[in-house]
């Protein structure tokens, strides 16, 4: 009861409770703290792999090599922020997160003093004008809303010449058809359902220019539902060791519909990249 009235609701409470219940889900599928979707390629193996080929495709885009500093908006575990890190030794990455659990996992894992960890809402971000060069929001701002709120407050903190990275699930078209299509994954992708001409007005109408926009859908979804689908015993039988069976079978259902969905074209994976 409290998983449905969290996704009816959608409020940041209700979607720090849902990522408290549900995270260790990801965690134990891929091995990892990592809490994308993930991108495959041919090589790609596992979701593990494919999460820090996201990871890594956003640190491309945004530029990081060029970085001083940068922002994580939603930052889950920081592990994306770790890993940016790591590869990138001469910047600095403050992350954003509502979540303290999360930013307390944080705390303990990596002895970084070049990370900051935030607490703070997306639209009411407690960092100073024109104080960051790079901005990202990997898989989180499907959660913000309103969505013009955080739009304005990137927008505010963003260097002249900046540029941001929007990586985003989103619903291919505005229509209200489109989410009754995608059924159980209100679920298990409890979001706001922005769809891609939403995000990029809202993007346009704050002055921010939008530069690229890359749709990877098809190696995010789909591989993702069958690696579940066809290693599902495996997983099954650790996820029961700490979630009810229901949970599990919710988790399964929601593979298939993700299939689905993305098959037919509902559903997208966006990265959109913004200059100042």
């Amino acid at each position: 009861m409290d998983v449905i009235l969290w996704t009816l609701r959608r409020g940041e409470g209700d979607t720090v409770n849902m990522y408290n219940y549900l995270s260790e889900l990801m965690q134990i599928s891929t091995g990892r703290n990592f809490l994308n979707f993930g991108y495959w390629d041919d090589a790609t193996k596992n979701p593990a792999d494919a999460q820090v080929n996201l990871c890594n495709m956003v640190g491309n885009m945004v530029d990081l090599e060029k970085a001083k500093q940068v922002l994580d908006v939603g930052s889950g575990f920081s592990e994306p922020a770790f890993l940016w890190k790591k590869t990138h030794p001469n910047i600095t990455i403050t992350c954003v997160n509502i979540n303290q659990n999360q930013l307390k996992f944080a705390s303990i894992q990596e002895n970084m003093p070049e990370i900051r960890l935030v607490n703070a809402t997306a639209v009411k971000i407690p960092i100073s004008n024109e104080s960051c060069d790079k901005i990202i929001a990997l898989e989180s701002a499907q959660h913000f809303r309103p969505i013009k709120d955080f739009i304005s407050e990137i927008q505010r903190i963003l260097k002249k010449n900046g540029t941001i990275i929007l990586a985003i699930p989103v619903l291919s078209r505005p229509s209200k058809f489109s989410i009754l299509k995608i059924g159980i994954l209100k679920l298990t992708w409890s979001s706001e359902h922005y769809d891609i001409e939403t995000i990029k007005k809202t993007i346009q109408d704050s002055g921010l220019e939008i530069t690229e926009i890359k749709l990877i859908g098809s190696n995010v979804y789909l591989p993702l539902a069958e690696y579940y689908i066809q290693n599902r015993q495996c997983l099954r039988s650790e996820i029961l060791k700490r979630y009810p069976g229901y949970v599990e079978k919710i988790l399964f259902k929601s593979m298939l519909k993700m299939k689905q969905t993305a098959t037919d074209h509902t559903i997208e994976y966006v990265l959109i990249k913004c200059t100042k």
